[in-house]
């Protein structure tokens, strides 16, 4: 059996994934060279906190972009996807104040919130296997976030901070071209509606518990993925002092983390097609709490496994909640609900840019912040053990649509 139905229409909708996090994690490694540009002159804190309105549209924007996705159409709405991000990332580059800079930030957070509501809901609908398919399109997330570091560091010393957005839009525009193409002879083949998945039955106090700890795992999740992400880059410069690296380097050294952690989704993947889900998630939430304490205070090659370890298992945990809705929402909602979801995420998520910032400035730094995640952490364990047994179901096969 074959991971999923539609080959190439999964390879765009990876590729799709790789974009959306390689575009909203360019700035944060992109800004360690802006904070020298006179244009942007300040503080690491006061140019990181132009990006807040990114990520506050890449969270609020998911919710008409499900809408738009189940009422109007899907792979149409991946076509405005690529091309609207990669147009929105030369904008940003071309950007001549912290006012445009912050306006071409915003547009590139407005795009990039259509891929998770829909194209997440793309490779559940057709997929074959869904936690194999959940963990290869995650790892292609995460591979997105792990080049985000060594792109912006390579291109910013090359050439400069707005080459870092320019010439990753120009190919995001080259393969949303490509999208359109495929999109159209697919369309012209005029293909039969394909099956269904279908979700697996709970009583009306399990979906409520269910989706409580949805929520709870959701909002705490959202405000540690992003956190880790954007705080990475600047956590392990301050924390490499001693080896006396560029930014080319830390970018490097980011992707190094970003590249081996990608490995988790797979193994997860494979463990959700096989076992049940909460003692999964409970196993793989758990241990953050160690990692993140360890964090706090480690420095040069120990911190440097620890951001590996803390990585991995922060990474581990997105397709778990991702198979969760796909098992429990029925299939006409499933964009919106992803949509939901990602709102939820994405929007607390915002916090993530001036919860960094903040303690950075105000003298906290990175030990305060990782103390923070692993309380984080700990709601979210507490939570998963609350999951109903209903969890623990083997993924329905898909079924012949009504």
């Amino acid at each position: 059996m074959s991971v999923h139905r539609d080959r190439t229409g999964f390879f765009f909708l990876n590729i799709g994934h790789f974009y959306d996090h390689l575009f909203m994690l360019l700035f944060p490694t992109a800004v360690l060279a802006m904070a020298s540009d006179p244009i942007f002159g300040g503080s690491y804190a006061d140019v990181l906190s132009l990006a807040v309105y990114g990520f506050v549209a890449f969270g609020a924007a998911s919710i008409p972009a499900g809408w738009l996705g189940d009422r109007w159409s899907q792979p149409g709405m991946m076509c405005v996807f690529f091309l609207g991000i990669g147009a929105a990332s030369i904008i940003t580059g071309l950007a001549r104040s912290p006012f445009e800079l912050a306006c071409g930030l915003t547009l590139i957070g407005l795009f990039a919130a259509i891929y998770h509501p829909v194209g997440i809901a793309m490779v559940a609908a057709d997929a074959e296997k869904l936690g194999k398919a959940l963990g290869i399109n995650g790892v292609w997330g995460n591979l997105g976030v792990a080049a985000a570091g060594i792109t912006a560091g390579a291109l910013a010393d090359l050439w400069s901070w707005r080459a870092v957005f320019i010439v990753p839009g120009l190919i995001a525009i080259a393969t949303g071209i490509a999208y359109v193409s495929f999109a159209r002879r697919q369309a012209a083949k005029g293909l039969a509606k394909r099956p269904a998945r279908a979700h697996v039955a709970l009583t009306a106090s399990q979906m409520k518990l269910m989706f409580g700890v949805v929520i709870v795992a959701t909002l705490c999740g959202g405000v540690i993925f992003h956190a880790t992400t954007v705080g990475l880059p600047k956590l392990l410069e301050e924390r490499t002092l001693d080896f006396d690296i560029s930014i080319t380097m830390v970018g490097i050294l980011v992707t190094a983390v970003y590249v081996v952690a990608a490995c988790a989704q797979i193994v997860v993947g494979h463990l959700i097609d096989r076992y049940p889900l909460k003692p999964i998630y409970v196993g793989v939430i758990v241990l953050q709490i160690p990692l993140f304490l360890i964090a706090a205070n480690a420095d040069g090659m120990v911190m440097v496994g620890a951001a590996i370890g803390m990585m991995l298992l922060v990474f581990g945990a997105i397709p778990i909640n991702d198979a969760i809705v796909a098992r429990y929402g029925a299939a006409e909602w499933r964009s919106r609900i992803y949509a939901a979801k990602y709102v939820l995420s994405l929007g607390v998520s915002a916090a993530a840019v001036p919860l960094v910032a903040g303690l950075h400035k105000g003298g906290g730094g990175f030990a305060t912040l990782m103390l923070l995640l692993a309380v984080l952490s700990a709601i979210i364990t507490l939570a998963a053990a609350l999951m109903p047994t209903g969890a623990s179901e083997k993924t329905p096969a898909p079924v012949a649509a009504e």
